[in-house]
């Protein structure tokens, strides 16, 4: 990458907004790229961007998802997975404080070191990388910003007088049961969150806390980076936690980092501990004025590898950084896996070139998700490697969908599927190596079905296990896609020579439904997974699979329409919630794709009269109407011209329009948008099909008939072809009452109004919205 001409430090606590704030300045860019920590928040990034600008040009790539469009602009990314190649016009980098971790910290170093944006990059992290930042980066500027709200201690507590809106924190899977079992029996349940649960699990159990239909939250630091929660409490149940080599104290820093998701946005946090453990007082001094101390050191890896052999690849990755501020990685699992490797003789015999070396560092690269011995993993890579260098240089299709297959079951508890999710996360890391599969998109798809319904039996062993359910349900019965095969209960109508009819309608009122209302979470995340072609877009209303999901509302302007989800009350405020997120995204790229001509790169090196022109065509979703008595376009200069017809546009004297957007479906989009804007104002059907012009209803907003490629002149709207036809006839004289009465196909009473309206100096006034 080119170097960037500025360099950002923000740095601060928790909830000071920071990225927030990168997402609102890689927005202003036409070019950008983040890179994120975790897998999950990347999801949650990539899914605030869509819901703005749609998904059309927003990439989201990380280790075991990569969804690419045809054009990007915007990368969101985990670190590890930045596609570093790309130029960008910005960068932000997200927790670089994780610089400092032992095992992935060599890879944070690396981009603050060296990913630049041809324009402006962001460091997003801690205060407590200040100084150290100062030394490596001297030309940085460091920006700092206040917590958005107070966070103060709240001392011990019992669990059973843990406020609502908590999370109870705990560091290991069987302390995390413990505890959310007892608020099971205390509280009616809890909601679990565990670094090992899968994203799809993760995002479900939050939704059921999001919307209220837990008070609680039981999980490890895994909430610690980045989730954004309406929590209010944060209490520690331990202060330890083994960090896969020892048990040791948390240090301060993380106590900070933990604590600080208390509090949301404005609203003032509280922290303290599970009785009878208590925080000493100069822990809670500093997590309540956010002052740890500084980072010292980094771990950093030489990135400029040696592939001639596989002893010189070893060493370039144990050369020695010449900062005393950078520690040298030995801890990584890809380094220790390449150096386990290196003694197989097989392996040794194969890797004899500079393309098997890297070869073998990509098959060492390949996460250990499911954590068992190393040796097993080791072992699992070595046959991947030799299937690699084999006579296909491709795995064998068959040995992967009988490892797939293998993992297929949804049964078992919940451990047994946590174990299995991590082995298919293996496999689906490994589908999106494009070098490693000839049908790498089958298996993509393979691995990413079966995370998911092994994500969604999790989720209901979660809830089946630590939520009481009791009183009325919140969902109601009658959950959308239930399963062909799930049994149907009725509840009989009472007879009323049976005394004990009505309280039996009460039980079964009162039970809940076993399978049906575990649809809701699969339901939402079916749509929210769903490509852009699986909706569809009739009269306002957005339906998947043939069911009506939502209607466009009225946006901020005609380019931003909103999304109202109708009816489904039956999915509860979490499912719903992420439904309406995923259509809104679907709204902004139905606009993204109408205008994609509008929208070209090329338009970028246009002057600023074409840039100009090209505004107001959005702005009449392809459609702009010019004084008459101006000269035409006399601010394009041939080149704006060359391209703008390249991109199909054409150019008019009074009316200037995009053709192609009148064609029948995008005809259709635009009434959609515009009926939806301009509400009772806008023209009461789609055009009549090849109609030269048509009258005005009674009402209807002129800018409303524009932006159907219709501007409105005299008593009728009139095809933006056809005006222009119009328009070079009177202009030129040649034109007479019977010939326009023939051109627009109206009553010869009807000419002289639109003939004088298209030779009036001045456009109507347009009504777009900003």
């Amino acid at each position: 990458m080119t170097q960037a001409s500025t360099i950002t430090a923000v740095l601060g606590p928790t909830n000071t907004g920071k990225t927030h704030r990168a997402i609102e300045r890689l927005l202003e860019h036409p070019t950008g790229m983040m890179g994120l920590p975790l897998r999950l928040l990347a999801r949650e990034v990539y899914d605030r961007i869509t819901a703005r600008i749609g998904e059309a040009h927003v990439a989201l790539v990380t280790g075991e998802e990569k969804r690419i469009p045809k054009r990007p602009a915007y990368w969101i990314c985990t670190v590890e997975a930045m596609p570093m190649e790309r130029e960008v016009d910005f960068i932000a980098i997200d927790e670089v404080q994780l610089a400092a971790h032992p095992q992935r910290g060599h890879v944070f170093t690396e981009r603050l070191l060296a990913a630049r944006g041809r324009k402006e990059t962001w460091l997003l992290g801690a205060d407590t990388m200040r100084p150290l930042l100062a030394e490596l980066l001297p030309h940085a500027t460091v920006v700092s910003h206040p917590r958005l709200s107070r966070l103060s201690s709240d001392g011990p507590a019992k669990l059973s007088r843990i406020p609502p809106r908590s999370a109870v924190v705990g560091f290991s899977m069987t302390q995390v049961y413990e505890i959310a079992e007892r608020l099971r029996a205390k509280k009616g349940g809890a909601a679990v969150v565990l670094g090992a649960l899968s994203p799809r699990t993760r995002n479900a159990q939050v939704a059921l806390f999001q919307a209220g239909e837990v008070d609680y939250l039981v999980a490890t630091d895994a909430i610690g980076m980045g989730l954004n929660l309406d929590v209010g409490h944060v209490a520690f149940a331990a202060l330890r936690k083994f960090d896969g080599h020892e048990v040791r104290g948390l240090e301060l820093a993380e106590l900070g980092q933990i604590a600080g998701r208390a509090g949301r946005h404005v609203r003032d946090g509280t922290f303290g501990t599970v009785a009878p453990l208590a925080l000493p007082a100069p822990v809670i001094q500093a997590i309540e004025t956010h002052r740890f101390d500084p980072v010292r050191r980094i771990y950093y890896r030489n990135a400029d590898l040696d592939w001639t052999s596989l002893d010189a690849l070893a060493a370039s990755l144990r050369k020695r950084p010449r900062s005393p501020r950078l520690l040298a990685a030995e801890g990584a699992e890809d380094a220790a896996a390449l150096a386990s490797l290196s003694r197989h003789a097989e392996v040794r015999r194969r890797a004899t070139s500079p393309e098997r070396i890297a070869l073998l560092w990509e098959v060492c690269r390949i996460p250990d998700y499911r954590k068992l011995l190393f040796e097993s993993h080791v072992a699992l890579l070595a046959e991947l490697y030799e299937q690699l260098t084999g006579p296909r240089e491709r795995i064998a299709p068959e040995w992967m969908a009988h490892r797939v297959a293998e993992l297929d079951e949804t049964s078992g508890d919940l451990d047994t599927l946590i174990d299995r999710i991590a082995a298919v996360r293996t496999f689906t890391y490994i589908s999106n190596q494009p070098r490693f599969l000839d049908d790498a998109a089958t298996f993509q798809a393979r691995t990413r079905d079966l995370e998911d319904r092994l994500s969604d039996a999790l989720h209901e062993r979660l809830v089946a296990r630590f939520v009481e359910r009791r009183g009325p349900r919140r969902v109601a019965p009658a959950a959308p896609r239930a399963r062909a095969s799930e049994p149907q209960r009725e509840v009989p109508p009472p007879r009323p020579s049976h005394p004990f009819a009505a309280l039996s309608v009460l039980y079964e009122s009162l039970s809940p439904a076993p399978a049906r209302e575990a649809d809701a979470p699969t339901f939402a995340a079916s749509v929210v997974a769903a490509p852009h072609g699986a909706f569809s877009l009739r009269d306002g209303r957005v339906s998947f699979e043939g069911e009506t999901l939502a209607l466009l509302t009225r946006g901020r302007s005609l380019l931003l329409p909103e999304v109202r989800v109708t009816g489904w009350d039956e999915l509860g405020p979490g499912a719903r919630s992420q439904i309406h997120r995923r259509l809104l995204a679907y709204a902004r790229d139905l606009v993204a794709e109408l205008l994609a001509p509008l929208r070209d790169p090329r338009l970028h090196g246009l002057s600023a009269s074409a840039r100009g022109l090209v505004y107001q065509l959005e702005r009449g979703l392809g459609t702009a109407v010019h004084a008459s008595d101006e000269a035409a376009h006399p601010g394009l200069t041939g080149a704006d011209r060359g391209v703008l017809a390249e991109l199909g546009v054409r150019l008019g004297e009074r009316v200037t329009d995009t053709p192609t957007l009148r064609e029948l479906e995008p005809l259709r989009v635009r009434f959609a948008l515009a009926r939806v804007y301009f509400g009772d104002a806008a023209p009461p059907a789609v055009p009549p099909a090849g109609a030269p012009s048509w009258l005005t209803a009674p009402g209807a907003d002129p800018s409303a008939y524009t932006a159907l490629g219709y501007p409105v002149f005299g008593p009728r709207a009139v095809r933006a072809d056809v005006a222009e036809l119009a328009h070079a006839g009177l202009e030129h004289g040649t034109a007479t009452p019977r010939s326009l009465a023939a051109l627009l196909r109206c009553d010869l009473r009807e000419v002289e109004a639109v003939a004088t309206s298209i030779l009036t100096p001045g456009p109507p006034a347009p009504r777009y919205g900003t």
